[in-house]
């Protein structure tokens, strides 16, 4: 069974509770503009120039399980006491379900739970194949905007029947939303977000503030970042849209 991975990144914050290593998959079917790891948008490996420090490297190769376990399980000690694990993102994890529930699997036989972090525009069957192994879904939901959905390579409906059915089959998950200006942040926006998210039961979200923190990987593959003039969101401005939010919902950011 091979993985198509680009690194892994121990000691993870923000993928999840506890202490976490992170696995990062190649290959992803959309094609957000503000994404802040487009080393993973393509299934590829992805050559990386950084011309400031004169360094080349290339990110993704097909791995073993049986040859990247090792390493995963190397901070076994510090998931168990602190209620970490592993997190499996991207890229889009659901594009490799069948080679990632093995590999899960195998994490389990550990005592280690995982969590998987994904934007949901897959078949539902892929969710099956993982719903009884892990112990939740960050699930990333970019607007409520049909259209929107589609400009990003996406597709609104699919989105929402797979949040439906993963809240009818008992699976835990996390609702997180990018903030990002210019696409979902003004009133209307959340206001769709909202409507959709309550009327299918989802009583919590995370909110993920816009940052430019993979501003320099895009340098580095040849890549127009459409966002690099974009600024960050006042404090003000959060203060307002969390206000909007926790009308519908609890509120877990981080600022």
């Amino acid at each position: 069974m091979l993985l198509n991975i680009s690194n892994i990144q121990h000691f993870s914050t923000g993928d999840g509770e506890g202490i976490r290593t992170t696995v990062f998959f190649k290959g992803c079917n959309l094609r957000c503009p503000w994404c802040h790891n487009p080393e993973n948008l393509s299934a590829a490996p992805s050559v990386m120039r950084y011309k400031a420090i004169d360094k080349t490297e290339t990110l993704g190769k097909k791995v073993e399980i049986e040859d990247i376990l090792p390493e995963l399980l190397e901070d076994k000690d510090f998931f168990l006491q602190s209620g970490g694990g592993v997190t499996l993102s991207g890229g889009e994890v659901m594009l490799q379900a069948d080679d990632v529930a093995v590999l899960v699997k195998k994490l389990n036989e550990y005592g280690i739970s995982v969590l998987i972090d994904t934007a949901g525009c897959v078949p539902y069957k892929e969710f099956e194949k993982l719903n009884s192994l892990i112990q939740g879904y960050l699930f990333d939901f970019k607007t409520g905007n049909a259209q929107n959905y589609k400009e990003i390579g996406g597709d609104l409906e699919t989105v929402m029947q797979n949040l439906t059915r993963l809240i009818s089959d008992g699976a835990n998950v996390q609702v997180r939303i990018p903030l990002i200006p210019d696409f979902n942040t003004d009133e209307g926006s959340i206001l769709e977000i909202c409507e959709r998210l309550k009327a299918i039961g989802i009583g919590e979200v995370e909110l993920l503030p816009f940052h430019r923190l993979g501003s320099a990987k895009y340098e580095a593959l040849g890549l127009d970042y459409q966002y690099k003039n974009y600024e960050l969101l006042s404090e003000d401005k959060l203060d307002e849209i969390i206000k909007q939010y926790s009308k519908y919902f609890k509120v877990i950011i981080e600022r």
